[in-house]
């Protein structure tokens, strides 16, 4: 005997996001409100509690050292390192956002600052930033303009392996330039705990899942990393700007000094890389992995780095920094129509891919 399901059980459209991926979507298209939301929070509750805080900096720093790992943990879960073998079937484009990551942004970042910022520690946050990996959010971005979703990963993933050895040599260059004592023992320890150790937890958590329950448990798991990331970021913003309220209440105007050089070195990057790549020859789809991670910055990772091994104030271009990133990333996503417009008018640039990627929202910082 047949059996017929009720007309209001049939499928009329495609399944609803599941909670952890309308989360996951929800955080990260509001990232921008709540990353102010953090730093309004920071103050309003930091300034009349500064005597407190001044007291208790060493439980401030713990916290921030917790939060600091669970930034980072969750992305490396998330982060494909495997991809990293692949990388040699894109040399060209894989070169070019390690030279626009580890060698164009230090020497722009450095011409900003003498121009721009001259509170010292300001400055070393400000070339701090610079010189971390690129943004994991730029696998999304790439996606969402129907970039090479794989080079951009397997450029994230590079890119944090890289920063092991550059960040500590570029703030040694820096810290000598500004006359600031650069505690190198701390920092070391700092990037280990911040890059290495949640990059092997990770990648351990990752292999272990796959092995307990197959892939399909780590994709179901994906948005709830994702989601813990941001919100760990969310926590370590606020932490830093309690911290440090009242140095930022009374010195407002230096730091929305930082609005100048940060918009300056996107829009300058960005524009920068979509001639030069065109000119290059790289196609649309690689020119998309290319720009977002040569133009936006892990600033979760910076504001760790400054929070563990420097002052407080350290971390506060990189506090700041996601609000503007975010906007101008975003302006460059509506205007992938035109880039690629732009591209199919070069003779010797290879057709764009076809392809629809799949797009994995994935956090950063900002």
């Amino acid at each position: 005997m047949d059996v017929v399901a009720p007309s209001g059980a049939q499928a009329s459209g495609p399944a609803r996001p599941t909670r952890p991926v309308r989360v996951q979507q929800h955080l990260s298209r509001w990232l921008m409100v709540y990353a102010m939301g953090a730093i309004t929070a920071g103050l309003a509750a930091g300034y009349p509690a500064r005597a407190w805080a001044g007291h208790h900096s060493g439980d401030l720093s713990t916290l921030t050292t917790i939060a600091v790992f669970l930034v980072i943990y969750p992305m490396m879960v998330n982060l494909r390192v495997e991809a990293m073998v692949k990388a040699g079937r894109n040399v060209r484009g894989l070169g070019l956002a390690l030279v626009y990551n580890f060698v164009w942004a230090p020497l722009v970042g450095l011409v900003l600052v003498r121009v721009f910022l001259h509170d010292p520690l300001l400055a070393l946050g400000f070339l701090l930033v610079m010189v971390v990996p690129c943004s994991s959010m730029s696998i999304a971005y790439t996606g969402l303009a129907k970039g090479d979703v794989e080079l951009a990963t397997v450029i994230v993933a590079f890119s944090f392996v890289v920063a092991l050895l550059a960040v500590p040599l570029w703030m040694m260059l820096f810290a000598a330039g500004y006359d600031i004592p650069l505690p190198l023992g701390s920092m070391m320890v700092s990037i280990l705990t911040v890059l290495l150790a949640p990059m092997l937890a990770g990648w351990l958590t990752r292999k272990g899942i796959v092995a307990w329950r197959g892939p399909g448990l780590l994709s179901r798991l994906q948005p709830v990393f994702s989601a813990a990331s941001m919100l760990a970021m969310f926590a370590i913003i606020f932490l830093i700007f309690f911290a440090k309220s009242q140095m930022i209440v009374d010195r407002w105007q230096t730091v929305l000094l930082l609005l100048i050089p940060n918009a300056l070195f996107m829009a300058v990057t960005l524009g920068l890389a979509t001639w030069l790549n065109r000119r290059i020859g790289l196609s649309y789809s690689e020119h998309m992995a290319v720009v977002f991670a040569s133009a936006g910055k892990n600033n979760a990772t910076a504001i760790a780095i400054a929070a563990t091994a420097f002052s407080p104030l350290v971390a506060v271009p990189a506090a700041t920094m996601p609000i503007f990133q975010i906007l101008l990333m975003i302006g460059y996503v509506k205007m992938a129509p035109r880039v690629r417009d732009y591209y199919a008018r070069t003779p010797h640039t290879r057709t764009p891919h076809t392809r629809t990627p799949y797009v994995r929202l994935e956090a950063s910082h900002p």
